[in-house]
């Protein structure tokens, strides 16, 4: 029974769903913050991530081959991906602004390189967008390069943040979680970096020969609005690499954080 599901992917599909729930639960909790004097820079990005990530738990979807669960409007890989782009920049926003306000001291390149993080997010939607549009697989690497060097910068900028500020409150335990996250994240980023490479090689060349930049463009927004291909088959989902990134960032550690977040800092 263990071999099929980790070669058929419909229970875990079916099962992440019940992300959805652990979402929609942390939004409707965050609500009572929204509307007292909380800090809106960090229950805005937050409700905008719960929000896109029980929709993606609904229906979720892999945009490689345009693969879904649901053969749905509602899977629509243009859809997913528009959503996505506020959810990411706000997820990293929030992380940048946890930042700022655990820099007491006001160091500037810590500053800075929060903002980086910011503008790396956004560098890194128009690396996906451009995989989308062109299905050129080589932008999805460079688009998860940005990733890791948005933690990587967290990462940094916590470490000295945490070694270097006395007075925090109880709340250098953010500083930990920045630090764990990046310890356990980097590593496993690196593999899914060499196989966005290797997919890239294999893919290189098949779409869009001899056609104008335009022609590609249009064509791949319209694939990118109505096509789907429904699979449940561990390999069209990216198997390990695939499983871990959609449970963990859509259903349970990167919502879970982000509502620990909010509810340490929420009222400060």
């Amino acid at each position: 029974m263990l071999i099929g599901i980790l070669r058929d992917y419909t229970v875990v599909l079916w099962m992440l769903k019940l992300g959805s729930l652990v979402n929609l639960s942390f939004l409707v909790n965050t609500r009572p913050l929204a509307s007292g004097d909380a800090d809106a820079y960090l229950i805005l990005p937050a409700q905008i991530l719960f929000a896109v990530s029980a929709y993606r738990c609904l229906f979720p979807v892999r945009y490689e081959h345009n693969v879904v669960f649901h053969d749905s409007i509602f899977s629509s890989i243009f859809v997913t991906r528009l959503l996505a782009t506020f959810s990411e920049i706000a997820l990293i926003f929030l992380f940048s602004h946890v930042l700022r306000l655990l820099n007491i001291d006001k160091v500037e390149w810590v500053s800075a390189l929060s903002w980086l993080m910011v503008a790396q997010v956004v560098i890194s939607q128009g690396f996906v967008w451009a995989a989308i549009l062109t299905e050129q697989f080589e932008f999805y690497y460079y688009e998860e390069l940005g990733w890791a060097l948005i933690f990587l910068a967290n990462t940094i900028a916590s470490a000295y943040l945490y070694l270097t500020v006395d007075a925090l409150g109880g709340k250098e335990v953010l500083l930990r979680l920045n630090l764990l996250f990046g310890i356990v994240y980097l590593p496993w980023q690196a593999i899914h970096l060499a196989t966005l490479h290797a997919s890239a090689k294999r893919n290189s060349g098949r779409n869009g020969a001899g056609s104008s930049i335009s022609m590609r463009l249009a064509i791949g927004l319209k694939r990118a609005v109505w096509a789907r291909t429904r699979r449940t088959d561990a390999d069209s989902w990216g198997r390990f690499i695939g499983l871990t990134w959609m449970t963990c960032y859509w259903a349970t550690l990167i919502p879970m954080w982000v509502y620990y977040i909010v509810r340490t800092l929420g009222a400060h």
